[in-house]
């Protein structure tokens, strides 16, 4: 999911963090997990990955434990980490401008693009889904998932 014309909600590296995240959250057991384990199991480059979690570190929503039984987990309670706080970590806090979704270069509502008046509630309300989805509640639904797909034959 990559930002050219706006129209993305985040970048891949961002995609990559919420999976990561996703990962820590469901596997809390109060043990650091190796990026290595969590890579694998996402299929995510491991070099990209680390890069994406020193960010992270970096942002104080996961931290780091050296050694051999090091790794990395959650810096703090996921119930107190919303989406938004991971992709504005990534990639960013969101101009204050609003890109144009077909990609023009300005869109407000002096100067609309043509999709202006449709796209603009919708951008509003996937703010304010990425701002008010706490990384528990999420982690919670993947594991439904899991479990509603292990049961089909």
């Amino acid at each position: 999911m990559v930002v050219k014309s706006g129209f993305m909600l985040y970048s891949k590296s961002a995609e990559y963090a919420i999976q990561a995240m996703i990962y820590l959250a469901e596997h809390q057991t109060g043990k650091p997990i190796m990026i290595r384990k969590i890579a694998e199991d996402y299929g995510i480059p491991y070099q990209f990955l680390a890069k994406i979690m020193q960010i992270l570190v970096k942002y104080r929503l996961i931290k780091t434990t050296r050694g051999r039984t090091g790794g990395v987990q959650l810096a703090k309670d996921p119930k107190e980490i919303y989406l938004n706080d991971i992709i504005h970590a990534i990639d960013g806090i969101p101009p204050e401008q609003e890109i144009c979704v077909v990609g023009l270069d300005l869109c407000s509502n002096d100067v609309p693009c043509p999709l202006h008046d449709q796209w603009k509630p919708i951008r509003a309300q996937l703010r304010d889904m990425l701002a008010s989805e706490p990384l528990d509640d999420l982690a919670k639904r993947v594991i439904d998932k899991r479990n509603i797909m292990s049961s089909k034959p």
